[in-house]
């Protein structure tokens, strides 16, 4: 059975986390890994970016149909994107977006990205979270979706990889939501083995053996932080930070962004996973204050996301 109350709570922690992390991309001259380790919140207000905007268009999506479909998901991103294009999309996706929402068929598209191989890169993982923490009683169906909602806009298999193992991630998360949080390793092992060969899994292996006192900064150097923009490095590491605090919401985005790469979407993976077991009720009312409103177009308020929710 779907569950709109986990995927509602899983999208809060995306833009959370997303509006957070994006908070943290500062001037050269600011200190701010001392700022960072005095827990020193950024000055508000924290802005969402794309990573939001298209986790919103997914969320409301899902409210619709109860499932991806392609044909019309990939229409909807790009109607978002020419309603407001200025959320900070990356490079590429400017040029999808607006074909997919002049007319052009969104395979043709997506599969002429970058020399005919699609993009790896990690816009597919940032946005899908709360579909996983929708399809939280069927991990292979969270897969299988999560995969399915990465096509409209990333042909790359890694991509498609990338999203699986987040949408996998946020599942696990939120059917565990009443028992015990496993530990690090055994859920990064859980979450690979719903995920195909990859760079993206094979990333995930490697965090699942590193040491339980691994520092963030040593994390960050071996799996990636996101500074390719690609779902290799960025995916695994988010997922290591959030792996590591299921019961915290602030510290695992306190965590992740310390990883210093694409901190905005590092941020929006594993705030996404973690609310969709926690929810945001712990979250400091000054963080929910400094982040920018939901819109009501998301569907956010929703009587059978927010007061109903189907389990």
């Amino acid at each position: 059975m779907s569950s709109p109350r986990h995927a509602h709570a899983s999208l809060d922690g995306l833009v959370l986390g997303d509006a957070f992390g994006d908070s943290w991309f500062t001037l050269s001259h600011e200190p701010v890994e001392e700022q960072w380790a005095a827990r020193e919140l950024r000055p508000a207000p924290w802005p969402w970016t794309d990573d939001s905007a298209m986790a919103f268009v997914l969320f409301a999506h899902l409210m619709r149909h109860g499932e991806v479909r392609p044909d019309g998901l990939a229409r909807e991103f790009a109607a978002e994107y020419a309603r407001d294009p200025a959320r900070k999309y990356g490079a590429s996706m400017h040029g999808v977006l607006r074909r997919i929402g002049e007319g052009e068929d969104w395979r043709a598209v997506t599969t002429a990205q970058f020399g005919g191989q699609g993009s790896h890169g990690n816009g597919a993982a940032m946005r899908v979270a709360p579909l996983g923490a929708w399809f939280r009683d069927d991990m292979a169906a969270a897969a299988r979706q999560g995969g399915l909602s990465a096509s409209t806009t990333h042909a790359h298999p890694e991509a498609a990889a990338g999203a699986a193992a987040v949408a996998v991630a946020a599942a696990l998360a939120a059917a565990g939501a009443e028992q015990d949080a496993p530990p690090r390793s055994a859920f990064l092992r859980e979450v690979a083995s719903h995920v195909p060969d990859s760079d993206v899994r094979s990333g995930l292996l490697v965090a699942a053996h590193f040491p339980e006192h691994t520092s963030v900064r040593h994390a960050a150097s071996v799996l990636g932080s996101g500074t390719r923009m690609s779902a290799g490095d960025t995916v695994p590491f988010a997922l290591w930070a959030a792996a590591g605090h299921l019961d915290d919401l602030p510290e695992a985005l306190w965590q992740t962004v310390a990883g210093w790469g694409d901190r905005d979407t590092t941020c929006a993976i594993a705030g996404g996973v973690v609310a969709s077991r926690t929810g945001t009720s712990a979250v400091p009312a000054a963080w929910l204050r400094a982040r920018e409103p939901i819109p009501a177009w998301s569907r956010w308020a929703a009587p059978s996301a927010a007061r109903q929710g189907a389990t």
